[in-house]
């Protein structure tokens, strides 16, 4: 009898191509933001320098290839290696060889993107950053195209799939209770994070849409994850209403990669005769001419599947814990960690707002100009932009100031860097109102936004209707702290 039946799934080919390639494209986006944007935010001259933080931290929270040394030109390095190796695998080019090739390609993009992420700071501290992680280790262990990809490993995806959902669906039931009394969803499309082209529509929506919305949300987070343990139909019902979901919030808002990672490793629970149903073209038995796993790899991925089952205590103590912790990692490799979002919906959108002038009187007759941000709300005119997958760090920080410690470390250099038209500086902007001139004065003032209703719209062209909360900051020009 061949031992290695059992450990052998057939049936999920399909699935290991969307997982392993849907991780690559979305390592590729990860390690692009990086190259674009750690050197201004977190650079050598960065507004929270990475080798100040390695001469007064005593220990990282985590490994990193940092560790022995920061400079820009090695990040620019591991940020390129991260990019190249990433399309190796969306190109399928690891996947030839044996299973220990893609096993060295993910383990080792997963290696550099902790790097990074470990010394990431605040600017580094969302959720889908330890989710990529996590899921760059696991995908490592579907091998190759040379034989079937290994049960527990497309269970142990399940898993961390189930951890996501059921973890985001636990945080809003135990959280505000807009999420109880179903009217989450009549705020949440106005005032996060950062609105997407679709968003104002989303909010204009009526009353019971949003109820059903939230209602459906419930559904999708704490009943249908169970389902995904129920392989076959089931299972793969059970990802479709997953994926569904996570479309709705895709066209709807930007959260990074964060919903289309969820779709990518939601796909793990169709088997490849409902992907032959939905697409002819696609065999049914894609997976069926490979041939069993090697010993040796059987024994590597048991190891793996091993270290997750044990590792998952905490995570599934923390799912029932009467104080659920959301996006924690419980070691320092981040793997098998414990997710969620939104436990409570802002009802009110600030913005901050930053302004500067020529003038020498910085008095309310002065010619005050906005600086723009890429995504965050600013221009009342202006349409939002998609930017998911894409992570614009700066502007979601924006977005959390007014709601904690108005003024961060960060921002005052932020400040103090726009004073002096500092160039990568003004490159993280979409608008630099002054040409790259320097202002005289700047000024931070905080800004109510909502959307304009369809009446409004038409009557004035703003998508936007914004009113002035107050001064943040008064005219300052040196010396911000």
């Amino acid at each position: 009898m061949d031992w290695t039946v059992w450990f052998d799934a057939h049936d999920y080919e399909v699935a290991r191509q969307v997982l392993q390639r849907g991780v690559g494209v979305l390592a590729v986006v990860a390690f692009w933001s990086t190259l674009n944007q750690f050197r201004p935010l977190l650079g050598e001259h960065g507004l929270l320098p990475v080798p100040a933080l390695l001469q007064r931290a005593s220990r990282l929270r985590g490994p990193s290839l940092f560790r022995w040394g920061y400079s820009d030109r090695r990040l620019v390095a591991v940020a390129v290696a991260g990019i190249v190796l990433g399309a190796s695998v969306v190109f399928g080019l690891p996947q030839l060889g044996p299973p220990w090739l893609p096993m060295l390609a993910f383990i080792a993009l997963w290696l550099l993107y902790l790097s990074i992420v470990n010394v990431g700071q605040t600017f580094y501290g969302f959720g889908w950053e330890m989710l990529l992680c996590e899921a760059l280790f696991t995908v490592a262990f579907l091998g190759s195209n040379a034989q079937p990809p290994p049960i527990t490993i497309v269970v142990a995806i399940w898993w961390l799939v189930f951890r996501l959902e059921f973890g985001a669906g636990m945080i809003k039931i135990r959280g505000g209770r807009e999420w109880r009394d179903l009217t989450a969803l009549m705020y949440h499309h106005e005032t996060q994070p950062m609105p997407g082209p679709l968003s104002r529509q989303a909010h204009l929506l009526p009353p019971w849409f949003h109820r059903g919305e939230v209602l459906g949300n419930h559904v999708a987070q704490l009943v249908v994850p169970f389902l995904l343990f129920v392989p076959g139909p089931v299972g793969s019902v059970a990802a479709a209403i997953v994926i569904l979901t996570q479309l709705w919030l895709i066209v709807t808002g930007n959260f990074a990669w964060l919903n289309w990672i969820t779709v990518v490793l939601a796909a793990s629970a169709i088997t490849d005769p409902v992907w032959h149903l939905l697409i002819p073209a696609i065999p049914e038995d894609l997976g069926t001419d490979a041939s069993g796993s090697p010993s040796w790899w059987v024994l590597v991925v048991l190891a793996v599947s091993a270290l997750v089952l044990v590792l998952s205590w905490w995570p599934l103590r923390n799912l029932f814990a009467h104080r659920q912790l959301m996006n924690a990692a419980f070691n320092r490799w981040m793997l098998v960690n414990a997710y969620g979002a939104f436990g409570t919906v802002t009802k009110r959108r600030i913005e901050i707002v930053v302004e500067g002038t020529l003038d020498e009187v910085p008095d309310e007759d002065a010619a005050w100009r906005e600086y723009g941000f890429k995504g965050k709300p600013g221009d009342v005119r202006a349409l939002p932009r998609q930017w998911a997958p894409y992570h614009l760090r700066l502007d979601w920080l924006m977005w959390f100031l007014p709601l904690g410690r108005l003024w961060e470390p960060w921002f005052e250099v932020f400040l103090e860097r726009l004073l002096a038209a500092d160039g990568p500086t003004l490159a993280l902007l979409a608008d630099d109102p002054f040409d790259g001139e320097p202002p005289r004065w700047l000024r931070v003032r905080a800004y109510h936004y909502r959307f304009a209703t369809r009446r409004e719209f038409r009557a004035t062209g703003d998508r936007w209707v914004r009113t002035l909360e107050g001064e943040v900051m008064p005219p300052a020009t040196s010396g911000l702290g």
